[in-house]
């Protein structure tokens, strides 16, 4: 059983996750549509476009290098919060994984820790709030658990999975407190988060790497 994820891995889960969010820009959009502006799908799609046409050009070097080439695309590609947030979630994921061919839950789990505090630096959001911190937060505590339970890497990556999912699926019931959405308040309730929704599908992505 693998107890590393190699950084080939990851970009071949990465340009999946490319084809995933083409594959969903719809539903994406029709979420955003019942309590956002409707075009969060389209705007990822676009995004995501420019993201596998980078890394089928990519040179890959080390994990690093990977999600540096995502962080950088969407950073510059996609406007708003939105690019800010999936960008600098890409770049934190890097900076843990400089220089290594393939990491092990450990490092995996502290790749992870740094992207969610980058995004919460930069973000105002917290758990309860309907946003995408409520998928990735018991995400990555969930992976933080496991590495400290000594648990094997796959096992691991479905308890990370499972976490992302549930966190997703914890924004229905939710009303918006941050962001446009918010304006609507209770109207909010009963409608799963957009970008909680996207986030899913790159954790999903992430999760299924040694697949």
């Amino acid at each position: 059983m693998a107890d590393q994820i190699i950084a080939a891995q990851f970009h071949t889960a990465l340009v999946k996750l490319c084809d995933t969010i083409e594959e969903q820009k719809e539903y994406l959009s029709e979420l955003d549509g019942a309590i956002g502006d409707g075009d969060h799908g389209v705007n990822m799609a676009k995004c995501f476009r420019g993201v596998k046409k980078n890394l089928q050009a990519l040179e890959v070097t080390d994990v690093a290098s990977v999600m540096n080439c995502v962080g950088m695309e969407v950073m510059n590609s996609v406007g708003g919060a939105m690019g800010a947030l999936y960008g600098t979630l890409f770049l934190k994921l890097a900076v843990n994984a400089v220089g290594k061919k393939a990491v092990d839950l450990s490092e995996f789990s502290a790749m992870l820790t740094e992207a969610l505090n980058g995004i919460l630096t930069i973000g105002k959001a917290k758990v309860g709030d309907k946003t995408l911190v409520d998928t990735l937060t018991p995400a990555v505590d969930a992976v933080v658990k496991a590495s400290e339970e000594e648990k094997c890497l796959a096992d691991a990556l479905v308890d990370f999975e499972a976490a992302a999912k549930a966190g997703m699926e914890s924004t229905i019931d939710l009303m918006a407190k941050i962001g446009r959405a918010s304006r609507l308040g209770e109207r909010t309730i009963g409608h799963q988060d957009a970008g909680a929704t996207s986030c899913f599908f790159i954790l999903q992505s992430l999760a299924r790497a040694i697949e």
